[in-house]
């Protein structure tokens, strides 16, 4: 979330934001994202095409949820009180960054970029898609100009399993575009969505992105799988372990498609990742970040508890030195619109 946000705000400053055609988010991208999309009509753009407001808008919403825990407290009260954990993770999202707000509230296509929030479906197995025009996915169908609370697609989006998944959206108050899914478009799958993390399917939010647009900027916050020489042998320590490894592999796979059509001239854009090393990109004056404080800000966990002010601003300012060094090697130089994954 907060590597993110120091992409975003470079992104910014160098007039770009404002050029993104679609903003596609998984996981704790999406509170960024989220956080972007419902303040993005309160954006006051110079002539330079900067936010001039970014600060206040975007960076502190973010920045105060980034110190309060979260996650302990959803999953007490769903422990123990009616409802369960992504149901109170919804309530702290509402309550600290989004209100009442929906899918609605989210910018139009004509006046600025489209925001899709990714989940996964675990019914169908497919890609979730919330955005302000539809929601729904490609087997069950979808729904038009669906009035979904903002905070209950930000938190499928980011219900990452086993603790915060799954969260259950009730489909009975909307209707389906008749024959807009494949094969799914019947009960149960259009009473009910049963949901999880969108990485789970796609942990760099590129589906929404890959086959429309011929720029793609991609904002990488998932670090590496550390090893374990000793390994949970019971059951639930081991299953995390193994849903971490497949995970990690996904996300490798992806990372490779992009670098390789980067590559091949497939695709133009750039990649950034919170391991990266910024002398990779062998750019005369990248700003300077050791390499060994990028790495244990990677490692930091990717929990949504409280973190204090010193690495708060660490991962701000990575994702903000990161992220130009990319964006000055390899996009200032062409004039196409851009496509945003985070």
């Amino acid at each position: 979330m907060l590597f993110h946000l120091g992409a975003l705000t470079r992104l910014n400053e160098l007039g770009l934001l404002k050029t993104l055609n679609r903003i596609s988010s998984v996981s704790g991208g999406s509170i960024t994202a989220g956080v972007l999309g419902l303040k993005w009509r309160s954006l006051r753009f110079d002539g330079q095409s900067v936010a001039t407001n970014f600060l206040h808008e975007v960076s502190q919403p973010i920045r105060r949820i980034a110190g309060i825990t979260i996650d302990v407290g959803s999953i007490v009260r769903g422990l123990l009180l009616p409802g369960n954990v992504a149901d109170y993770l919804v309530r702290a999202y509402q309550e600290v960054l989004f209100g009442d707000a929906t899918l609605q509230d989210l910018p139009r296509d004509d006046f600025g970029p489209r925001f899709v929030l990714n989940a996964t479906n675990v019914q169908s197995g497919v890609l979730w898609r919330f955005s302000r025009p539809y929601m729904g996915d490609y087997r069950v169908g979808r729904i038009s100009e669906p009035k979904v609370l903002l905070a209950r697609a930000v938190a499928a989006s980011s219900a990452f399993p086993p603790v915060l998944s799954p969260l259950v959206l009730d489909l009975s108050p909307f209707t389906f575009e008749p024959e807009s899914g494949t094969d799914l478009q019947c009960p149960p799958f259009t009473e009910r969505a049963v949901l999880t993390d969108g990485g789970v399917y796609d942990n760099l939010g590129l589906e929404t992105a890959w086959k429309r647009y011929q720029t793609i900027l991609v904002s990488d916050g998932g670090g590496a799988l550390e090893v374990e020489d000793r390994p949970h042998l019971n059951w639930f320590g081991h299953s995390y372990r193994v849903l971490f490894l497949i995970n990690n592999q996904v996300g490798a796979l992806r990372k490779r498609q992009v670098i390789r059509s980067y590559q091949d001239g497939v695709r133009s854009g750039a990649y950034w990742g919170i391991r990266t090393g910024i002398k990779g990109y062998g750019l005369a004056g990248a700003i300077d970040f050791p390499h060994e404080r990028s790495l244990a800000l990677a490692k930091v966990s990717t929990r949504l508890r409280a973190l204090d002010d010193e690495t708060q601003e660490g991962l701000v300012h990575w994702g903000y030195c990161v992220s130009d060094a990319a964006l000055r090697s390899h996009v200032l130089v062409q004039p196409d619109r851009a496509e945003g994954a985070v």
